[in-house]
This record gives structure tokens, C-alpha cells and sequence, in this order.
């Protein structure tokens, strides 16, 4: 039985990642709302992990005891983990037209009581790291060899419990847990620097006790060589990758702008935006 989505090469990896971001405008588009801006951002950071090999699921069997975790801490930005689980197989493409209809398996936030494969509802930002910490910690009490990934938002970290949970898991030296962080730049209201500066992010889990490291975002090779350093190093606590990205990446009316955290593009903003992708519709 496949355990994840193993690919050979970049080209791959990135006609994936434009499907995905084609999915995300369509998604939003047929919802008429929704996170296009920061969904479009982590698409690589998530193709990197979810189809490379480096993270153990089946689709078939989303409860596994085996699996490696993922944890959405940013859930607003749902759009890109119901693309990549259509693309790994655990609900059909037509689905994600779906999103944010009455009585769909697609929330706004991802919802663990309606669609398998999520491992814990999320959305109310802060939370998802110290999720993600409590369970690395079950799991190695259990005695598996499981990993648990986090991804969470710049913006998010400035709230006080990510910081809570930093702590934590560096103390308990919880090394089976990998975080990352999708650093954009701009949240909701405008540029972190204008509203709410976290300054070096780096730095600050450095200091905090985590291996951490910084990379480009939107490179398949650069992401898949940090995630497997952190997997690979024997430092004793959790591991960090700063990933820089571009708030919108793909589609350059939504690029570097808070206009697009949280609104959908129109029916004939989507079709340019499908355009830019190498589609026409």
C-alpha cells in the first residue's frame, strides 16, 4: 500500500504545485471568498513535504497509526491543504469547487470532524504549534518514530502562545516535531513590519532552543534539501525552517499585497490568473 507521494524530479513537483495554485483560485472564485494570498504563498513548502517521499500518509487509510502528522496552524489558508490532499489522493478535484458551500467537507477552516486526513481543526491562530507540540510528545511516548510538521503563518507569531509553545518544546526536546513557517511578510492589515514587526524570526527560535533554518520558499530543491537537514540532524529539540515567500506567488495581481489575505478574485480575475498559469480555464 503507497505510503506517500514519491517523485523523481522538479518538473514534477512543479506541475503539481501549478495545479495546486489553480486550484486555489478556482476554489475561491466558485466560494466567493476565502485566503487566496497566503494559501498560494505555502504551496511549494507544502509540495516539497507532501510529494517528495519525505512525509509517510495513505490516502486510503487517513487514520494510519504510522503516518507523519501535518499540522495547518495558518487554517485560513485551507485552500492549499484541500488542493494538496486532492492531489494526494484523499478527496477528488471536483470536490474543491466545494469549499465553504453549505454542508461541504471543505470549511473555511479545516474541520477534522468532517474530512479525514485532517488531523486537528484549526483557524484560531496561535494554536496550531502547541497543537502540533502535544502531539509529537504523545507520539513519542508511544514509542513511534513518528514526525509531526507544523506549518504556521508569520503573522500568526505574533501571538503569545506560538511562543508558549516554542518554549515547551524546546525544553521537553521534542525532535520529532518540524515547524515551519511561512514568512511572507504581510498579514491581513498590511506589511508585519507596519503593524506588528516579529522581527528575526530565526533568531528568536535560536534562542528559544530550536535548530532552525532559513530557505527559499518557492524552491523545490532548496526546501526538500532543509527539510531532510532537519530530519537528518541529531540535535535534540525541535526543528524550524524559515521559509521566505511571496504573499500571492503565481499570480501578479495578488503578489505582494494585503488586498488578497482575504478576498476571492472575480470570474474574470480568475480566468487572468489562469491565465498567468498556463491555463485557460
Amino acid at each position: 500500500m503507497e505510503t506517500s507521494k514519491a517523485l523523481t524530479s522538479t518538473e514534477e513537483l512543479e506541475a503539481i504545485a501549478n495545479r495546486m495554485r489553480c486550484n486555489i483560485v478556482r476554489m475561491t472564485t466558485a466560494a466567493g471568498s476565502g485566503h487566496p494570498g497566503g494559501s498560494l504563498s505555502a504551496v511549494e513548502i507544502i509540495t516539497s513535504l507532501w510529494f517528495s517521499g519525505l512525509m509517510r500518509y495513505r490516502a486510503s487509510e487517513p487514520g494510519w497509526e504510522e503516518r507523519d502528522r501535518f499540522i495547518l496552524s495558518k487554517g485560513h489558508a485551507a485552500p492549499v491543504l484541500y488542493a494538496a490532499m486532492a492531489e494526494a489522493g484523499y478527496l477528488e478535484a471536483s470536490e474543491l469547487l466545494t469549499l465553504r458551500k453549505l454542508d461541504s467537507r471543505l470549511q473555511g477552516h479545516p474541520d477534522q470532524h468532517k474530512l479525514p486526513g485532517v488531523e486537528v481543526s484549526t483557524g484560531s491562530l496561535g494554536q496550531g504549534l502547541s497543537l502540533a507540540v502535544g502531539m509529537a510528545l504523545g507520539l513519542r511516548m508511544g514509542g513511534g518514530d513518528q514526525k509531526v510538521f507544523c506549518l504556521l503563518g508569520d503573522g500568526e507569531c505574533q501571538e503569545g502562545q506560538v511562543w508558549e509553545a516554542a518554549l515547551y518544546a524546546a525544553q521537553q526536546k521534542a525532535n520529532n516535531l518540524v515547524a515551519v513557517i511561512d514568512n511572507n511578510g504581510i498579514q491581513i492589515d498590511g506589511p508585519l513590519a507596519d503593524i506588528c514587526d516579529v522581527g528575526n524570526l530565526a533568531g528568536k527560535f535560536r534562542e528559544f532552543g530550536w535548530w532552525v533554518t532559513e530557505v527559499d520558499g518557492h524552491s523545490h530543491e532548496a526546501l526538500i534539501a532543509a527539510y531532510q537537514e532537519a530530519l537528518a540532524t541529531d540535535f535534540a529539540g525541535p526543528r524550524l525552517l524559515v521559509a521566505h515567500t511571496v504573499k500571492g506567488k503565481g499570480v501578479s495581481f495578488m503578489e505582494n499585497t494585503c488586498a488578497w489575505h482575504g478576498k476571492a478574485a472575480d470570474a474574470e480575475q480568475c480566468k487572468s490568473a489562469l491565465a498567468e498559469l498556463g491555463v485557460l480555464s
